[in-house]
């Protein structure tokens, strides 16, 4: 079939809507580059939409009606907004489900360390990552250091311009003979990971008596005096090492964006965007955003959690009166977009792609029959029938779209929260935005497919 790019369709006023779209992107990939601050941001634009805490409302004691939008929060890392359509729940939603997590470098429990001279923090790399690609560059440290007391600390370090910034090092060339010899999973190992933070030891003390480890010693001090904080205060604190910097327009012209975290919050906020600009609809709409999808959506804040079936029970409550029977119902009478990244084609890397079967730049949204790994183990694979009802609506909205698969048949794979839902018997194919260094701690996406991204998560709502 004959691949349409999309940038040689667009108007003048769809290209100012392109990089009005782009412009909100890139602001919301800097303020939300861990899982927390996804939620935060998201609850503010939620509120901003008038979007009310489902909590709140019920603490009240108040029912909901049709054009009604209520938004929930899991541990401040899961979000899933509402819109309650004309159709009551139980007749089904349209669910826009993304998730927020991204590959990183956490801060361990017992981090800090001084060394030879250096103060360090031990570190754990979270999700997939070709850890190679994380040293000798500037890193910010994000994240929350909570108090005995409750009292909690926001920890953001390294992203203002005036703010230092940390590095994970490595060996020079020059010394590098054994280690270029290494497969390159090993050129780099998880206990190299370790966050450089400091040098410079404590002030001598009285009697010019050197205090032992005093270099960590003065990152303490440095704690104590900035966040009132203890060294016993890392046993419950949650920070992250992520690339400083802010999202960037990437190529002369100007048509892609360069940033930390797009997988997946390319499909995170631009689906968020597309709730938060539907208003009106039959059916009730749904924008879930999920934690941990990258080490295998487990715990209390990924999807294989009951936070997201709760909420809809309780949704059901309010409008249709407390029924497991209409709860059961409303989830099988889903339809949702499992929406996750896919690989763009890179002809750089030709040999690792099927062409006739990947995902292109300025093609438009991609979507994913079947994902899964070698002989599909692991996929939700989409019904026809569902199928060919979106691409009828999104024909109809003028978007641009294409299909695709992961690389090559025997080479690999992924998965996403799609089967996950599917359990419920509700009808789900995965969807996402092409993207360029997945995984990588800077990934690309063309401008096009984010803003197509964002008109077909409107087309789908309208279903």
């Amino acid at each position: 079939m004959d691949r349409k790019c999309a940038w040689s369709s667009y108007n003048s006023q769809q290209m100012e809507e392109l990089e009005q779209i782009s412009k909100r992107y890139k602001s919301c990939l800097d303020a939300g580059k861990t899982e927390r601050e996804c939620v935060e941001l998201g609850v503010r634009m939620a509120q901003e939409a008038g979007y009310r805490d489902l909590n709140e409302v019920m603490a009240a004691g108040e029912s909901l009606k049709a054009g009604d939008k209520v938004y929930a929060v899991c541990m401040k890392k899961m979000l899933v907004l509402f819109r309650l359509g004309e159709e009551p729940v139980s007749a089904g939603m349209n669910i826009l489900g993304a998730h927020i997590d991204s590959p990183r470098i956490d801060v361990k429990q017992n981090p800090l360390y001084e060394n030879e001279g250096l103060a360090y923090l031990d570190t754990h790399y979270y999700g997939g990552i070709k850890k190679y690609q994380w040293v000798a560059q500037p890193l910010a440290l994000h994240g929350v250091i909570v108090k005995k007391d409750g009292t909690t600390e926001k920890i953001s370090i390294g992203e203002d311009e005036n703010d230092p910034v940390f590095v994970i090092t490595d060996l020079l060339i020059h010394l590098a003979q054994e280690q270029m010899e290494k497969k390159a999973s090993k050129v780099i190992e998880g206990e190299k990971l370790d966050l450089l933070i400091a040098n410079r030891p404590l002030e001598e003390t009285a009697g010019d008596e050197k205090e032992k480890e005093a270099i960590k010693a003065n990152v303490l001090r440095l704690l104590k005096e900035k966040y009132d904080m203890a060294e016993e205060d890392f046993l419950s604190a949650e920070l992250e090492i992520v690339p400083a910097g802010r999202a960037r327009d990437c190529g002369l012209d100007r048509s892609m964006i360069l940033s930390y975290g797009q997988d997946d919050r390319v499909c995170a906020f631009t689906s968020l965007f597309a709730m938060l600009d539907v208003t009106e609809a039959k059916r009730t709409g749904c924008c879930l955003l999920v934690d941990k999808e990258e080490i295998g959506s487990v715990g209390a804040t990924g999807m294989h959690s009951r936070f997201f079936e709760n909420t809809v029970a309780e949704l059901i409550a309010m409008t249709e009166g407390e029924s497991d029977l209409k709860v059961r119902r409303a989830l099988m009478n889903s339809r949702m977009l499992s929406s996750d990244v896919s690989a763009a084609y890179d002809p750089m890397f030709a040999e690792a792609f099927e062409k006739r079967s990947s995902a292109f730049f300025a093609n438009g949204i991609t979507f994913n029959k079947f994902t899964g790994s070698r002989g599909k183990s692991g996929s939700n694979d989409a019904n026809a029938e569902y199928i060919a009802a979106l691409r009828k609506a999104l024909d109809d909205a003028g978007v641009a779209y294409q299909f695709a698969e992961l690389g090559r048949v025997d080479l690999g794979g992924g998965g996403t929260i799609a089967y996950i839902m599917a359990n419920y018997g509700m009808e789900v194919i995965d969807s996402g935005v092409a993207v360029l260094n997945m995984h990588a701690p800077y990934e690309v996406t063309s401008k096009a497919d984010v803003y197509e991204a964002v008109k077909g998560y409107r087309a789908f709502l309208n279903m």
